[in-house]
């Protein structure tokens, strides 16, 4: 089966930007990222979500309303997907955030890629007393 959206689209959409709402400044993911985050919708196996899943995340991006940091979602390989008007905008914003971009125009993901729910707290050194 082919989907050019999710079943429940409007549903899809709300869970994609309440996650990108999280990602911190400085920080980037992916849209095939963000996808996996989100369990496949009723109906749509495995398999076929995750073929499906970072176009999804792409669209929701594109439809997202003014409070959700789009600039930080990236494509796998670390770099803007191209977009009329966009790109550029998008590498402003994210090199506003301290993203910094090698000569390839990629961001290292190791370096700038949040990791999850988990990444938003900053680590504290334990107190000695």
């Amino acid at each position: 089966m082919r989907y050019t959206s999710p079943p429940n689209q409007q549903e899809y959409f709300q869970q994609v930007w309440q996650l990108v709402r999280q990602i911190p400044r400085g920080k980037v993911a992916t849209y095939g990222q963000i996808a996996l985050m989100i369990p496949p919708p009723m109906g749509v196996d495995f398999d076929t979500y995750k073929a499906f899943s970072p176009r999804w995340v792409g669209s929701a991006m594109a439809a997202c309303p003014d409070d959700v940091p789009w600039q930080r979602v990236i494509n796998s390989q670390g770099k803007i997907s191209p977009r009329p008007g966009g790109a550029e905008k998008q590498r402003l914003l994210l090199e506003q955030e301290g993203v910094e971009f090698d000569a390839k125009d990629r961001v290292d993901l190791k370096k700038y890629g949040w990791k999850g729910l988990g990444d938003n707290i900053d680590p504290k050194q334990p107190t000695l007393f």
